[in-house]
């Protein structure tokens, strides 16, 4: 039997109790405390159906695990033929999932299935098309952390599928020091010489400046990782890349879109995080058609 796993993008990891616990809240959201009761009233239990979950637009494609997971949740006899995996290009119009089993399982899945597919391949295909105008450079495109609260995970995932990078996925797994952190610990020196005093062998430590002569004042320290080059125009982004000299690696932040991010590679910056990635990405337009 096809599961979730099966479905992955093999070059991104998601981990299976991610996926258990979205479909368990998403379903929980859904079903409330009477369950599908449309369904309930009108389809006879016995009754079985086929559909097909269709692309109603061209892109990437993510969110398959979730779907087939929120299908398998309600009930043991859905069948799945998967057409496609995660990070598929698919055209308008192109069967993704074949699905046969009982029918008020379908249907009652049909909403939470497409939500998943419909937000995550969103997420994939707007990140595709950032990455295509990167061609050429050696920049790498990144998430941030501007994700739907508790959907972090699964939205991380789909920038993987699209082609992209992820940054990092919460205040715990590396050390980011932004201007407020500078303002409070009184200057860029003395917040780099408690952030390394404090930071285990594994941890990085990333910075953000403002101007170049921040940046000369971390390079002058040598307590940082990589620099954050925030807000700064292409002209300065050029400056930033030929003093730091392939030291640290730098990241452009702020003002990242589709319409300048083929500028920014050409820079010679390292990293671009872009948040529209996640919180900006418009719904990839798909469907669940029973079929007669």
């Amino acid at each position: 039997m096809i599961t979730p796993t099966s479905l992955l993008y093999p070059d991104a990891f998601l981990s299976p109790l991610a996926i258990e616990a979205a479909v368990e809240r998403a379903l929980g959201e859904d079903l409330g405390r009477a369950g599908d009761i449309t369904s309930l009233a009108t389809i006879p239990e016995a009754t079985r159906a086929q559909a097909i979950l269709v692309a109603r637009q061209s892109g990437v494609i993510a969110g398959l695990p979730l779907a087939l997971a929120t299908l398998q949740k309600l009930s043991p006899d859905i069948e799945v033929r998967a057409h496609v995996r995660d990070a598929a290009r698919v055209a308008r119009g192109q069967h993704v999932l074949t699905i046969s089993g009982p029918a008020r399982a379908i249907l009652t899945a049909e909403r939470t299935a497409l939500n998943f597919v419909g937000r995550l391949s969103g997420i994939a295909t707007l990140t595709a098309d950032y990455v295509a105008r990167t061609e050429g450079t050696r920049m790498r495109i990144c998430c941030t952390r501007k994700t739907t609260p508790g959907l972090r995970a699964l939205e991380k995932y789909a920038v993987r599928c699209g082609g992209g990078f992820n940054h990092r996925f919460g205040l715990d797994d590396a050390i980011l020091i932004k201007d407020n952190h500078i303002a409070v610990a009184g200057g860029i020196r003395p917040v780099l010489e408690r952030a390394r005093a404090h930071a285990g062998h594994l941890v990085k430590i990333e910075i953000e400046v403002d101007t170049l002569a921040q940046l000369r004042e971390v390079l002058d320290s040598g307590m940082a990782d990589a620099v954050l080059l925030d807000n700064m125009d292409l002209a300065t982004l050029r400056e930033a890349v030929r003093l730091n000299e392939g030291r640290l690696a730098l990241e452009a932040s702020g003002g990242v879109t589709l319409d300048s991010i083929g500028a920014i590679a050409a820079t010679g910056v390292d990293y671009a995080s872009a948040g529209a990635l996640t919180h900006s990405a418009p719904n990839f337009d798909c469907a669940l058609d029973i079929e007669a």
